[in-house]
Order: C-alpha cells, then structure tokens, then sequence
C-alpha cells in the first residue's frame, strides 16, 4: 500500500508542494511543478572526491519542446561540479567544471527511464546508457578529479552554492532512484540494474538510505508551503 505524508504550513491554497511516496522499501520524489523554490539534497555516504563513477537515475517526465531539464546537480562553491542535463534538443550531458560531454539518445518517452553515467579520469572514458543501451564512448576530461566539500540536489541548478534557481530549468516529474558508486560498474551489471535488480551496494548514494532533506517552498498571496518527508 501507497503511503502518503505530506505537511503543509498554511491554511491557504499553494501552488505548488514537493511530495516524497513511499511503498515498501521504495521511495519515489514528486516534483509537480515547474518551481525555483522545490528541491531535494541528498545526503552522501562518503565525499565526493571521485576519480571514477557510476551515477544511475531512474525518472520519469512529461516535459516536452525545447527546454533544458536537470537530472542532477552536484554543486561546490565555485563550480558545477557534476551536472547531469537533458538538453534542449534532447540530447542527454554530463558537465565536471566545466565544457560538458553530449550523447544523442532517443527521445525519452513520458514512462520511467533508467538512465547512467559512468566516467573514469585515467582513461576519460564517459559512457551513457538508457533503459540498459549504452552509448558510444567518449573521452572527456581526462585526468580530472572531482572535488568534494559540496551539495547534491534534485529538482534544481543551483547557479551559485544552493542558490539562483530558475524555474525554467527545474525538473518536473518523478523520481524514483538515485544510486551512485565511486568506480565504474560493468555493462552487464547496468542492464540488470536497468531491469530493477537492486544489488545494494551503492557507496556514496545509496536510494535505499540516503537521508533524504526536502525544500519545497512557493509564495503565493504571501502564503509560504512546504513539504516535507
């Protein structure tokens, strides 16, 4: 059975509410609306400090046309330090500080798509897979290391440390998974993660326990709501 929590601080409408499901062991995210003010940090095990990866999201959005969606923002203070976009002609990107690496992928349907990134910095090897289908391989910022000491947020792009949001880049939709690991996963062990194996052994995010920190706030008629886990 669905459970459903969902708290609200006002007696007036709002118009928008971030909403956290849960059924069993699962945990799903619910961004409902466009929005500069919803997003979800999430708490890592371990620093991310990274010279290799594997990031995998599992979501789902009707957000169509020629508008730019993020998956996933890893924010230090100075820079972006691992973003995850799907752009604005469909492509799907991954940025470390800096120029990003673009994959063509098709277009990704209104049901959930279990998308992921893997990077290692000896090689630069980036590769991206969708619903289990890898992409050809790029190099990409080879040498690179990414940096801990910052945030991990959902729903947002923090354009400064946890600030200047636009609602035009929000993400809207659902979120059903979060995991990432501090070294390359094998091909073979991403299609079966695309096919809902869970093999629980996520190091730094893990969607099965990660603490999950909930900002759901919209004015409207100076009436503040927020939503909470």
């Amino acid at each position: 059975m669905w459970l459903y929590q969902n708290i609200f601080l006002s007696t007036s409408l709002c118009t928008t509410t971030l909403t956290t499901f849960s059924a069993g062991n699962g945990r799903s995210l619910v961004f409902p609306e466009e929005t500069a003010s919803s997003l979800v940090e999430l708490t890592p095990a371990k620093p991310l400090s990274l010279d290799a990866f594997t990031l995998c999201l599992r979501f789902a959005t009707e957000l169509k046309g020629k508008r730019e969606v993020i998956l996933f923002a890893y924010r230090t203070q100075y820079f972006d330090e691992l973003n995850v976009w799907r752009e604005t002609d469909g492509r799907l990107s991954l940025y470390l500080s800096g120029p990003g690496a673009f994959f063509e992928v098709p277009e990704l349907g209104p049901l959930a798509n279990h998308v992921c990134l893997t990077w290692e910095s000896l090689t630069g090897r980036t590769t991206m897979y969708v619903n289990g289908r890898s992409s050809a391989s790029k190099i990409y910022q080879r040498g690179h290391r990414v940096r801990p000491g910052g945030k991990v947020i959902l729903g947002q792009d923090p354009d400064n440390f946890l600030g200047d949001f636009q609602a035009e880049q929000s993400f809207v939709g659902e979120i059903f998974g979060v995991n990432m690991w501090d070294h390359v996963l094998p091909s073979v062990a991403i299609q079966l993660l695309s096919t809902g194996e869970d093999f629980s052994d996520a190091n730094v995010l893990d969607w099965a326990t990660v603490t999950i920190i909930p900002t759901g706030t919209t004015v409207h008629h100076d009436v503040v709501c927020l939503g909470f886990v």
